[in-house]
């Protein structure tokens, strides 16, 4: 008889787990409380890199006459158009999902799930009569949401998520986005070429402040936000808000995290804005599952641990994806890679996640992609490294596409010249970082790099260049 192998939450880790358990002989089936394709289909990854499709454009409008071409009349932003261009590219992939989840015969339940005891769920769809289902394994994937912080909290007016900025009716005319991490960067580029008057409040020293991400990305990220006139506040938060007739009166003051301000810092500043972005951290949906009826503890805030086979604490029961919290990385990729794990598992394998060469990909502009360790962390563990740059702009393909911000950076092992890190500022890095993932994956070194010949006129080439640049040699940067 088939292994019974059930799946909360039917984002990148669970419907991909969905899918492989399936391909593995399992009678699986994957319950989903809204739609297929979780926060990255629905509210997240997808749909932002639609806005920011459009905000490029626009941008390359801005600057046509540059490149030779007329622009006769007014360039501007449909927004309606715009919306109903992003549903429908969501609306094409969950078609494409739900038909996968057919081609491999998986049973989906729309419905929120609710674990009763060992071996049981109860889904309750928006309509109709409840369901209970058995299963012999579970795969918990129900990923989080933005966090609703009681200091701002949402009301989808004023004070707004990012899920509330992907469904926007008009561009406001000013945004103050709270939080200069990966969302609120993206979304800080794309208000800005839509339109919109922004402001960054950072409470750290740096826009980006991931440990993953190098401080040299952070300021390139800086300067170019001040050329779009993107105005960036970091050792800042907002102190007080109040609203202000259609907007709201924002008072700025001093990070709690830094130390011994000056009065310069001290000083507070009063904003104008019409919209308040809060991007600020996300909120674990573990609530409610019934974990307790398992034997499963989360910690203080939710987040579910897990061991480096995906395994809890709880026998034959698997948690993937950003239900798993910061502790781990959370990022759609990852949550895949964790789900065909987890099923493997699920089904009497011994695999693990391997962590230490995970893409970072994040959508500015220009672009910000990283893997491997920075130089910073590799001095923290006692590595002796080397850090080299080259800039984009040396690149002849960079030139002709007008695209000349950014860097490649790599960290070499000093001994073995084994790539430690790779870190990339600039136009389509998120599609260039794959080669640095597989140069950190397979401990290879510069001089793998610099004996692969990269085709030219290519963004790719920066890889050679900065290898080259790491051997003592560099031949144009």
């Amino acid at each position: 008889m088939a292994s019974k192998i059930t799946i909360l939450g039917a984002g990148p880790g669970g419907y991909v787990a969905a899918i492989r358990a399936a391909q593995l002989g399992a009678e699986v089936t994957l319950v989903e409380a809204d739609q297929v394709g979780g926060t990255c289909l629905n509210r997240g990854c997808i749909p932002s890199k639609v806005l920011i499709t459009t905000a490029a454009l626009l941008e390359k409008f801005h600057r046509a006459e540059s490149f030779g071409v007329k622009v006769d009349g007014r360039v501007s932003p449909d927004l309606a158009k715009l919306m109903d261009r992003k549903k429908n590219v969501i609306q094409g992939q969950i078609k494409g999902i739900l038909g996968l989840l057919k081609r491999h015969k998986i049973r989906l339940c729309t419905g929120i799930g609710q674990i009763t005891g060992p071996g049981k769920i109860r889904v309750t769809p928006r309509k109709g009569d409840e369901i209970d289902l058995d299963w012999d394994r579970l795969i918990l994937a129900t990923g989080t949401e933005p966090l609703n912080i009681p200091a701002f909290p949402f009301d989808g007016k004023k004070i707004i998520s990012s899920d509330h900025v992907l469904a926007l009716e008009e561009i406001p005319e000013s945004v103050l986005i709270l939080g200069g991490g990966v969302i609120g960067c993206e979304f800080a580029f794309i208000l800005s070429s839509l339109g919109a008057r922004v402001t960054v409040v950072e409470a750290l020293s740096r826009l980006l402040p991931l440990p993953s991400v190098d401080e040299s990305c952070s300021k390139i990220l800086q300067r170019e936000m001040k050329k779009r006139r993107i105005r960036v506040l970091v050792d800042k938060t907002v102190a007080d808000y109040a609203e202000d007739g259609a907007g709201l009166k924002v008072t700025v003051g001093p990070s709690p995290f830094l130390e011994n301000p000056s009065d310069k810092d001290n000083t507070l500043q009063s904003l104008e804005v019409d919209k308040m972005l809060v991007c600020i951290g996300r909120h674990p949906n573990s609530a409610g599952l019934g974990l307790e009826n398992i034997g499963i503890e989360t910690d203080e805030k939710g987040w579910i641990a897990v061991d480096e086979h995906m395994q809890t604490d709880a026998e034959n029961i698997y948690a993937v994806g950003d239900i798993l919290g910061p502790p781990k990385v959370m990022l759609a990729h990852v949550a895949s890679a964790e789900g065909l794990v987890a099923a493997e598992n699920a089904m009497g394998a011994n695999y693990r996640v391997d962590y230490h060469a995970v893409p970072g990909a994040i959508f500015t502009s220009p672009e910000v992609a990283n893997v491997g360790l920075t130089e910073a962390q590799a001095k923290e563990r006692g590595v002796a490294c080397e850090a080299h740059q080259v800039l984009m702009r040396t690149l002849g393909k960079a030139q002709v596409m007008g695209e000349l911000a950014g860097e490649a950076r790599v960290i070499v092992e000093s001994d073995s010249g084994r790539i430690l890190g790779i870190h990339l500022v600039g136009a389509h890095v998120t599609e260039l970082i794959a080669e640095g993932t597989l140069a950190v994956q397979h401990g290879m070194t510069v001089n793998d790099i610099v004996a692969t010949i990269h085709a030219h006129p290519t963004l790719a080439e920066i890889m050679l260049e900065v290898a080259h640049k790491a051997k003592g040699y560099a031949i144009h940067g």
